[in-house]
């Protein structure tokens, strides 16, 4: 499934006739917040139950531990993503691509990169946003490579992939996967940006110049930001809740099933090729976030290493082939094989790096 379904479908803010009728209403996804919290305690004890007490399976048996792993992740997945998307689509209705693109006007190259890779973490833009994003930014003067730490970003680094990172590894777990993503769009960005790539952009890129109208901002109420954050749970949930299900079942067979020896010889950390053969494998292999991560939860579970994982999964989140088709409209050839081996050094040093530390 294509990242845009993931990352941009933060919604605009909803109409004048937001906030209209019961003034109580903007609080009550507010109101519901303490009653998640209170499903999510009792989780793990519920799908024991369920499991053991009720299907009355055997503990010993493969199967059991595949049905106890699905029972028990898919609900406390989608609780924790209802509740972030949320928290997300508020803080996303502060943002625009005007203000992104003001924002980044000006900025010299590092400061701009690190300011890029931030962005990109919070806007609402993804692999499909590509071409208007990178068009954008260009006729607007931003540095090249200030536009593609933005673009590396904000496809990789996602809400969906940090709730579930949070969901299945803990907090630790998902401020490494975003401190490391980070620094890779922002050095990645930094390299193209010294190589003075300009003349692989395609030449009608630079002969738009779009007219950029001053734009009216206007004091947005509470009960907008509130109904934006309901919009983004509704369309992102609805859009890759089936994925968190099919990559949720797909690891808990691999949880329940594959021989810990078996991924430990093929991803551990004596297989010193399994970083690179993970990233090249990762490119092709497309999928988003919430398909991948509970697979690679399952995989780790089993011996993989996680620098190893790490670079797999960031290099299918981040190094998209759809990604790649949408950008040739923009960018020559030479500049995507740029694009792409300076992204995948990147996270292969990330891989190797976590190798060694952990």
């Amino acid at each position: 499934m294509p990242e845009c379904c993931v990352k941009n479908a933060g919604p605009g803010l909803p109409s004048s006739e937001t906030g209209k009728g019961n003034p109580c209403r903007p609080l009550l996804p507010l109101l519901l917040l303490p009653v998640f919290a209170l499903i999510y305690r009792y989780l793990e004890s519920g799908a024991n139950y369920l499991v053991y007490t009720v299907f009355s399976m055997d503990r010993n048996a493969h199967l059991t531990e595949a049905v106890r792993f699905f029972v028990f992740e898919v609900p406390k997945i989608l609780l924790l993503l209802t509740v972030i998307v949320f928290a997300v689509g508020i803080v996303r209705s502060f943002f625009s691509p005007e203000k992104t693109r003001r924002a980044l006007e000006g900025k010299p190259l590092f400061a701009g990169n690190v300011m890029a890779g931030m962005l990109g973490i919070v806007t609402p833009f993804c692999s499909c946003s590509a071409i208007p994003l990178f068009i954008g930014f260009v006729e607007s003067g931003i540095p090249l490579g200030v536009t593609f730490s933005f673009l590396i970003a904000a496809p990789m680094i996602n809400e969906v992939a940090l709730v579930l990172l949070f969901g299945l590894f803990g907090w630790k777990t998902a401020l490494l996967y975003a401190a490391t993503g980070l620094a890779v769009a922002i050095s990645a960005g930094w390299v193209i940006g010294k190589l003075k790539v300009e003349r692989f952009v395609e030449g009608w890129v630079y002969e738009i110049r779009a007219a950029r109208p001053d734009i009216e901002e206007r004091k947005v109420p509470f009960s907008e930001r509130i109904r934006a954050g309901e919009d983004a749970v509704r369309d992102i949930v609805s859009k890759v809740w089936i994925y968190i299900v099919i990559g949720i079942a797909v690891g808990a067979g691999v949880h329940g099933y594959v021989p810990e020896n078996f991924m430990a010889s093929i991803m551990g950390k004596s297989a010193w090729w399994s970083v690179p053969i993970a990233v090249l494998i990762g490119v092709p292999l497309y999928s988003n976030a919430a398909g991948i991560i509970p697979i690679v939860q399952a995989l780790l579970e089993k011996g993989a290493s996680l620098g190893t994982s790490l670079a797999f999964m960031m290099s299918v989140i981040g190094l998209s082939l759809p990604e790649m088709i949408i950008l040739k409209k923009v960018l020559k050839v030479p500049m995507i094989v740029i694009f792409m081996g300076i992204v995948a050094a990147g996270i292969m040093i990330v891989g190797f790096l976590f190798n060694l530390i952990y």
